[in-house]
C-alpha cells in the first residue's frame, strides 16, 4: 500500500474557525526543531510569554501555552482552579457555556447555571444576583460564543467577582485578538484562547494567562510527580489531571524548568509568530481591523437582503450569524460555496442548526478581498438556489461601508 504526499485543496475559510493561517505563521512552523532545554529554546519560550502578555494586556508572569487545542487550556484552567465539591457558576448564552458546564461537572464541581436566550448577553446585575445567591468558588464564562456570535461584556466582571471573593475565568478562544480584551484592567483571574481564530494560526496551541491571585490558589494544590521531586512539601488536594496540572506546567515554563512534558516545538513557533504579528500591529489596531472587516461583511449580508441574527449591539467583531432564508436549503448553499468557489462558511449548533449561517472574518482573513470574494460567491449561490437577491447588492453595500469608514 502506498500513499501520495499530502496535498490539501485550496480553501478560503470564512466560517467560525479554523481560518487560513497567516503565511508567516506557517513559515515559522517549518523552522528546525531544537531541544526543549536548549538555551535558544528556553529563550524562545520566555519571548512567547512576553508577547502574550501584550496580547492579553496583562503583567501576569504566568502567561504561557498549554500544548493542545483551545479546549485543553479550558480544561486545564477549570481542573486546576476547582476542587471537587466546590461551586462553579456558569452563565450560559450558547453552546460553549454548556461546554464549561460539562467540564466543570467532570472535575467534580457542583455546577450552577444561569441562562439567557441564545442571541443575547448577560447584564452585570444578573451576574451579581447569581453570585450572591450561589456563592461560587469560580465564575466561568465565555467572552465570544461563536455558536451565537454574541460578545459578553466583561468590563465589570473582575471587580464584581473580587467583591465577593470569587475567582473569574474567561474563555476567550474566539474573541482574543479581534475584540477588546483587557485582562488586568478588568481584573480577570484566568483567561484562555486558541490560535485558530483571531490570532491567525492553526489549532493546536492554547495561550493562557493566570493572575497572581489564581496562581496562589493553584500553588495551594502543588504536587510534583514521582521521580522529579524537588523536596517541596506537597500541598492541598492534588489536581486531578497530570497533563493539565497548571502548577506543574508553570514549573516547566518557569526558571526551574522542572520537566513536565516535551514542548510542542513547531506549535510554539506558530504561537510565538501569531503573537509577534499582533504585537507588531498593535492590539487596538488589530481589534479595529476586525471591527472594520466584520462590519463590512455584515453590511454586505444585509445588502443581499439577508437578516442578521441576535443582538447586533453585542455581536462579536469577527463572526456574523445570518438567518438562512426559508426558500433555500442552507446546507446546499454551503456545499455550493465549497464546491464551486472553495469557500467555507458554517452553520451552528443545537437550536440554531440549520437556522443560521455563521460567516467568520478573522485573523489573516480579516481583509477586504476576502470579504468581497465571499459576498460575491454567496450571491451567486443564492441565485443558483432560486432566491432573487439584489444584483451586486452584497459587494456594493460592503464597498460603501468601507468608503464611509475609511473616509
Amino acid at each position: 500500500m502506498s500513499f501520495d504526499q499530502i496535498n490539501p485543496p485550496a480553501r478560503l475559510l470564512m466560517g467560525p474557525g479554523p481560518i487560513n493561517a497567516d503565511p508567516r505563521v506557517t513559515r515559522a512552523m517549518a523552522s528546525p526543531l531544537v531541544g526543549q532545554y536548549d538555551p535558544w529554546m528556553t529563550a524562545a519560550m520566555n519571548e512567547t510569554m512576553e508577547l502574550y502578555r501584550t496580547v492579553f494586556k496583562t503583567e501576569n508572569w504566568a502567561t504561557m501555552l498549554v500544548d493542545g487545542t483551545s479546549r485543553s487550556a479550558i480544561e486545564a484552567a477549570i481542573v486546576s482552579l476547582v476542587e471537587p465539591g466546590e461551586t462553579v457558576l456558569v452563565p450560559v448564552m450558547g453552546r460553549f457555556g454548556l461546554l464549561l458546564k460539562e467540564i466543570s461537572e467532570r472535575v467534580g464541581a457542583h455546577v450552577v447555571t444561569i441562562e439567557r436566550p441564545w442571541g443575547t448577553v448577560f447584564t452585570d446585575d444578573e451576574l451579581e444576583a447569581a453570585i450572591v445567591e450561589h456563592s461560587p468558588t469560580l465564575l466561568a464564562t465565555v467572552q465570544g460564543d461563536t455558536s451565537t456570535t454574541m460578545n459578553q461584556p466583561l468590563e465589570g466582571l473582575g471587580a464584581l467577582c473580587r467583591k465577593y471573593g470569587v475567582l473569574s475565568y474567561v474563555d476567550a478562544t474566539a474573541s482574543l485578538g479581534g475584540n477588546t480584551f483587557e485582562m488586568d484592567a478588568w481584573g480577570i483571574d484566568v483567561a484562555t484562547a486558541g490560535l485558530q481564530k483571531c490570532l491567525g494560526g492553526p489549532s493546536g496551541s492554547a495561550p493562557i494567562s493566570i493572575s497572581e491571585r489564581a496562581r496562589e490558589v493553584i500553588a495551594g494544590r502543588r504536587h510534583i510527580e514521582a521521580g522529579i521531586a524537588d523536596g517541596t512539601q506537597e500541598r492541598g488536594v492534588r489536581i486531578a489531571s497530570n497533563y493539565f496540572d497548571l502548577g506543574m506546567i508553570m514549573d516547566y515554563w518557569g526558571p526551574q524548568r522542572l520537566n513536565h512534558h516535551t514542548e510542542a516545538t513547531s506549535m510554539l513557533y506558530a504561537a510565538r509568530e501569531c503573537a509577534r504579528l499582533l504585537a507588531d500591529e498593535g492590539m487596538d489596531a488589530a481589534v479595529a481591523r476586525h471591527a472594520l472587516h466584520g462590519s463590512a461583511m455584515a453590511a454586505g449580508l444585509r445588502g443581499l437582503g439577508l437578516s442578521l441574527y441576535g443582538d447586533q449591539e453585542h455581536r462579536m467583531n469577527n463572526v456574523i450569524a445570518v438567518e438562512i432564508p426559508d426558500a433555500v436549503n442552507g446546507d446546499a448553499v454551503r456545499a455550493g460555496l465549497l464546491d464551486h468557489f472553495g469557500i467555507e462558511i458554517g452553520t451552528s449548533f443545537g437550536p440554531l442548526a440549520g437556522v443560521v449561517w455563521r460567516v467568520g472574518v478573522m485573523g489573516y482573513n480579516a481583509r477586504q478581498d476576502a470579504v468581497l470574494t465571499t459576498l460575491s460567491a454567496l450571491e451567486s449561490e443564492l441565485r443558483l438556489s432560486g432566491l432573487d437577491v439584489p444584483p451586486g447588492g452584497g459587494v456594493s453595500a460592503a464597498l460603501a461601508h468601507y468608503e464611509e469608514e475609511l473616509a
